[in-house]
């Protein structure tokens, strides 16, 4: 322990001379408070408020996995370079022992650093609705919409497979499958038609859902209703006039319309399509976890109205407290430093600096992109090729998912990010990628020969 953590003294103090790690430091320092002053979203204070928190998050997070990317490759293969290492193999220090007495200095470097930028942009965060000198309405909606962790249940998805197959059979009865699409694409452009239909509803009628597992911890707070219209026909002013109805309706029928637990009916409303709007409600509008919901398409709409299938509605209840959230959101920062550093410092062990550091960033790319990655390569995966099950889907999987949990986004939305989803991304990127690439370079670093016996 003794040598880990000289060696890991050392590599802070290499990373500290490094004027790279100077300059971004004075970067952050510099623009994150200027970004306070100067962002204004869309006007508002929640906007102002959003658009700091997801740059301030974002610039800090790509600056920190940049530094982590250099001081990780080039503290082990500079030390190779310069014959610095010649020093400290020659005394009773395994190899295995320098590796990780600079993996962990980088990760304490990493985590000041992180808890550092973290705090200013918190603190710069709980000022500025006082230094935007935001009204008492403004207030209520921030701790309602922005400082708050909601989680979020969505409908229950319908089972259209017996309609999507019917549909298919008789198109292919009557010669009407279109041409140049395989039979999974015509089922799967099927499949999102008969989802829509179900979450369309036509002037005058009114379309129910209902939701379950809506965790309420406090009945005295509100719920909201996430909603966005989409519509057939563009109405004159690019509005809809529907009547919302909130509650249990399961005793309706069961008590012959005695009410136990009020159903709120709120007066009809205005709202502009394809934006998003949000309607509270008393939590006791749920009892037991279950809520029934309903809208009616009033007929002076004179159009369908249809709720898209991935964000037309969804229900959110407050789960969490903002700043736990906050934290949550910056470990997950931390998590893509420590795999960030852990692949550096093994790159390192057996490559040189300008080809560890090539590779590093290539994988930082293109694991900021997976998704993206992912879904590029689903055609191969629908048209059942070889090549693609037993080569390239393996190797995807290899990668690191960095932009599978974008924290900043859930603080934007107010969105709860949960420990569970935290602790199974450190699982997947720190024990098992970030643990294999460390112990494959820990086994070719033990091997590496440091200098040739001439004679």
């Amino acid at each position: 322990m003794p040598a880990l953590w000289a060696i890991a003294k050392n590599t802070i103090a290499q990373a500290v001379r490094m004027k790279v790690a100077a300059i971004f430091i004075v970067l952050l320092l510099i623009l994150l408070p200027l970004m306070s002053v100067i962002v204004t979203g869309d006007g508002s204070v929640k906007g102002k408020l959003q658009t700091f928190v997801g740059y301030g998050l974002s610039l800090t997070s790509l600056l920190l996995c940049l530094l982590t990317i250099i001081i990780s490759t080039y503290s082990l293969s500079s030390d190779i370079k310069y014959k610095q290492i010649w020093t400290v193999v020659t005394k009773p220090v395994r190899r295995w022992q320098i590796m990780l007495g600079k993996l962990l200095g980088i990760i304490i470097l990493d985590f000041v650093l992180l808890v550092g930028f973290a705090s200013i942009i918190y603190g710069l965060t709980m000022l500025m609705p006082r230094l935007s000198h935001a009204g008492p309405d403004e207030m209520v909606q921030l701790e309602n919409e922005f400082f708050t962790a909601r989680a979020s249940v969505k409908p229950i998805i319908p089972d259209v497979r017996k309609e999507v197959e019917e549909a298919f059979n008789k198109m292919q009865e009557q010669g009407n499958l279109p041409n140049g699409m395989t039979p999974l694409q015509v089922r799967q452009q099927l499949f999102q038609q008969k989802l829509l239909e179900k979450q369309a509803v036509s002037p005058g009628q009114a379309i129910v859902w209902q939701f379950q597992d809506v965790e309420i911890a406090d009945p005295n707070q509100y719920i909201f209703i996430r909603f966005k219209y989409d519509v057939s026909v563009n109405p004159p002013n690019m509005s809809v006039y529907g009547r919302w109805i909130i509650g249990d309706d399961r005793q309706l029928a069961a008590s012959g319309g005695s009410l136990k637990t009020p159903i709120y009916a709120p007066p009809p409303q205005s709202d502009s399509i394809r934006t998003v709007h949000e309607l509270a409600v008393p939590a006791d509008a749920v009892v037991d976890g279950y809520m029934g919901l309903a809208f009616q398409n009033l007929l002076a709409n004179n159009t369908v109205v249809i709720f898209p299938t991935e964000d037309g509605l969804e229900v959110l209840y407050k789960a969490g407290s903002f700043q736990w959230n906050y934290v949550r959101a910056v470990a997950v920062i931390f998590i893509r430093l420590v795999f960030l550093a852990m692949l550096g410092v093994s790159l390192a062990a057996w490559l040189s600096f300008p080809v560890a550091i090539l590779v590093c960033l290539v994988i930082f790319a293109t694991g900021s992109m997976s998704s993206f990655i992912f879904e590029s390569f689903e055609s191969m995966e629908d048209a059942g090729s070889i090549a693609y099950s037993f080569l390239i889907k393996p190797a995807l999987n290899l990668l690191p998912q960095l932009d599978k949990v974008a924290p900043a986004d859930f603080l934007i939305k107010g969105q709860y990010l949960s420990l569970t989803s935290v602790l199974a991304l450190a699982g997947v990127m720190i024990g098992l990628q970030g643990a294999f690439v460390l112990i494959a370079g820990i086994v070719i670093f033990r091997f590496k020969e440091m200098a040739k016996v001439t004679v």
